[in-house]
């Protein structure tokens, strides 16, 4: 063995123990370390030959890493929708890394099941029935991923065509209607083979993100009886608005299509007694995609996606060799997801689930919608500031006076918090978005002030 490894082994419990202690300092200062920092300049340094061992590494990182890395993981750092990282889930995600156990099958360990029971949990949490089925994945786009695969396949179903084997040519074009699609749903429709031009974009409801059921149901129709794929909204991304679901599923009484649901984070709307209605009629989507490190603050990268339909997961996502099993009623998670080699994503979020039960994780829900609500309410009786959107659940959505670059550079210099840029029906504008656990209302107090200060 290396006399590296062999120190490090030899010291591993006090190497723990000063990783402990420096994590703990690390989270203690979180609150006030810069919630956005500049990228660090410079090329990076030539790869070590002898190594300086862990302590040396804990030490270098300090040095020349630390100081760069930005309080993300804090209370005030309201860009894109980012959580933190629970106590809980912390010592579930650490843990994840010390048993280092292979999640891809059900061999020797009980990791597997663990994921099982996690999965069913969220599934309980999120209202979903017995029906639907899931498994963690990387992030929302391998969510939306997996379940457009899965419509892939069902298409394929509805014309006699195995798209598994025969290949996504033999489909022919797929129509795709959503009203306003997540940037991801087009990196998925590239990534399978059907393309980001098979997205028909559906109008919208006036002065909504929301799709209008009327054109939806006129471009179902032109289609005449061939199978389609819609995707729907439960919160987009700007103004957090949502698809009439039971609307959408009414039609498909009349109309074959799969529905897949994007829910990456208005699906948490079903914990919160107020805002439930939004998700009404989720259970019977067909796929539906949800991240796990947005609001259920688990560390990243953590997402699950449900189906209906898991023999059609398995078809698409089977892994066949002499050394692993086939498919069977609880398949291997290789048979389910794109990876072969996956960590055990499920662990932080059962430790999260375990610690913290349904109830914490809703009054996170509902503390930091209030939040949103409070100071969008406080923004827009500012001079020069409008909301583009009603605040529907955790995001913000404002124009500003001034330059919206200049701000949201001042903003990110400021340390007291980071904000995302976007446009909105022709309006440049901010987006403040909460989801974050340890968000209170002294750090809302604080975005307001700054944004204040800075742009009357």
């Amino acid at each position: 063995m290396h006399p590296r490894l062999t120190d490090d082994l030899a010291a591993l419990p006090d190497l723990l123990q000063s990783t402990r202690d420096y994590a703990a300092q690390v989270l203690a200062g979180l609150g006030e370390r810069p919630v956005a920092r500049p990228p660090a300049a410079g090329p990076p340094a030539a790869l070590p030959d002898e190594g300086v061992g862990a302590a040396g590494a804990l030490a270098l990182f300090d040095e020349r890493w630390a100081p760069g890395f930005s309080g993300s993981a804090g209370p005030r750092y309201l860009g894109f929708v980012t959580g933190g990282a629970t106590p809980a889930s912390i010592a579930g995600d650490w843990l994840t890394s010390a048993f280092d156990q292979n999640a891809s099958n059900r061999s020797g360990s009980s990791a597997a099941a663990l994921e099982d029971e996690t999965v069913s949990w969220l599934r309980d949490l999120f209202g979903l029935g017995a029906v639907h089925s899931g498994a963690f994945v990387s992030g929302a786009t391998m969510s939306n991923t997996v379940g457009l695969a899965i419509g892939r396949e069902w298409l394929g179903e509805q014309l006699g065509v195995e798209v598994a084997r025969q290949g996504v040519a033999a489909l022919g074009p797929v129509p795709v209607l959503s009203g306003a699609p997540h940037s991801s749903i087009y990196k998925a429709l590239a990534m399978l083979g059907l393309g980001r031009d098979a997205v028909r974009r559906i109008p919208t409801l006036p002065g909504r993100e929301a799709v209008d059921l009327t054109v939806l149901e006129q471009e179902l129709a032109a289609l005449g009886g061939r199978p389609a794929i819609v995707v729907a909204n439960a919160g987009t991304v700007n103004t957090v608005d949502f698809d009439d679901l039971r609307g959408i599923l009414a039609l498909r009484s009349r109309f074959p299509f799969w529905l897949h649901v994007d829910a990456a984070f208005g699906g948490f709307a079903a914990l919160s007694e107020e805002h439930a209605h939004l998700v009404t009629g989720l259970d019977e989507a067909d796929s539906i995609c949800i991240d796990l490190h947005k609001w259920l603050n688990v560390p990243y990268d953590s997402a699950v996606q449900f189906t209906r339909r898991r023999d059609l997961q398995v078809r698409v996502f089977q892994n066949a060799a002499a050394y692993l099993p086939a498919p069977s009623a609880s398949p291997d998670h290789f048979h389910l997801t794109p990876e072969n080699s996956r960590r055990l994503r499920a662990m932080a979020a059962w430790f999260a689930l375990a610690a913290y039960g349904a109830d914490g994780h809703r009054e996170i829900v509902t503390r930091t919608i209030a939040a949103a609500h409070r100071l969008g309410a406080r923004l827009a009786a500012l001079p020069g500031f409008r909301l583009l959107s009603p605040v529907r659940l955790n995001v913000i959505c404002f124009t500003i006076p001034g330059d919206v670059p200049t701000v949201v550079a001042a903003i990110a210099e400021s340390g007291e918090a980071f904000l995302t840029p976007t446009v909105y029906q022709g309006q440049p504008a901010l987006r403040a978005a909460f989801s974050n656990w340890r968000t209170l209302e002294a750090d809302e107090d604080r975005v307001f002030e700054l944004l204040r200060k800075l742009c009357t």
